[in-house]
C-alpha cells in the first residue's frame, strides 16, 4: 500500500481503498484501529449502510487481496516499475520534450517542458501525444497544474512487455512531433533572417 512507501514503523491511523479492491465491483473499504472503531461504537452512533458487507462483496474483496497475494502483484509492480522508469529515461535522453520522469512502482508522470532549463510546459504537446497514443491503443491521461504531465497508472498486471510496447509508441509519437518542432523552428529562422538581394 503506498504508506508503505513511508517506512516499516509508519502505521496509519485510517486508511480508505475505493474502486481498485473491488476490479470493477462497486466497493470501498475502511480499515482503522480497534481504539478508533470502539470510540465510534462507543458514542451511540449506529453505523448503517444498505448494501455494507453484503456477502458478494466480501467475496469480491477477498478474491481481489487473494490475486494480489498469491500472484504477487506488488512485486511485479515493483519490477516492472522500474523497468519502465529505466526505458523511459532512455528516451528522455533522446527527446528533449521529455523534461523530467517520476514515480513510484507503475504510477509514473512525464514532464513535458518546451525548455529544460525554464521548464517551460509543453501542455499542447501533451494533449497531442495523449490523443495519438490513443489512436495506437495506449491510454495515458495528463495531470499537474499546466496539464504537461503524461500520467501512466496501467494495471497491476502490466508486463514487461507491456511496457516495451508502450514506450516504443510513445518514441515514435516523440520524435515525429519534434521532428515537426524543428521543421517549424527552422521555418522561423529562415522567415527572419535578412535577405541579401542585389
Amino acid at each position: 500500500w503506498s504508506f508503505q512507501m513511508h517506512g516499516e514503523d509508519f502505521v496509519p491511523d485510517i486508511v480508505t481503498m475505493g474502486k481498485p479492491m473491488g476490479n470493477g465491483h462497486p466497493m470501498a473499504c475502511v480499515v482503522t484501529t480497534k481504539e478508533i472503531a470502539e470510540a465510534f461504537s462507543s458514542s451511540g452512533m449506529e453505523y448503517f449502510n444498505t448494501y455494507g458487507g453484503n456477502p458478494v462483496s466480501s467475496a469480491v474483496g477477498l478474491a481481489v487481496l487473494n490475486i494480489i497475494e498469491n500472484e504477487d502483484l506488488q512485486g511485479n509492480a515493483i519490477r516492472v516499475g522500474d523497468y519502465l522508469t529505466e526505458l523511459l529515461n532512455k528516451q528522455k535522453a533522446k527527446h528533449t520534450l521529455i523534461g523530467e520522469i517520476r514515480g513510484i512502482g507503475l504510477f509514473i508522470g512525464i514532464d513535458l517542458v518546451k525548455d529544460r532549463q525554464k521548464r517551460t510546459p509543453a501542455t499542447e504537446e501533451a494533449q497531442h501525444i495523449i490523443y495519438k497514443m490513443k489512436e495506437k491503443r495506449v491510454l495515458l491521461s495528463a495531470d499537474g497544474p499546466h496539464r504537461n504531465v503524461l500520467k501512466i497508472k496501467p494495471p497491476m498486471c502490466f508486463t514487461e512487455e507491456d511496457a516495451k510496447f508502450m514506450v516504443d509508441q510513445l518514441d515514435e509519437i516523440l520524435t515525429v512531433l519534434e521532428e515537426g518542432i524543428g521543421a517549424q523552428s527552422e521555418s522561423v529562422i529562415s522567415e527572419n533572417a535578412p535577405c541579401r538581394a542585389k
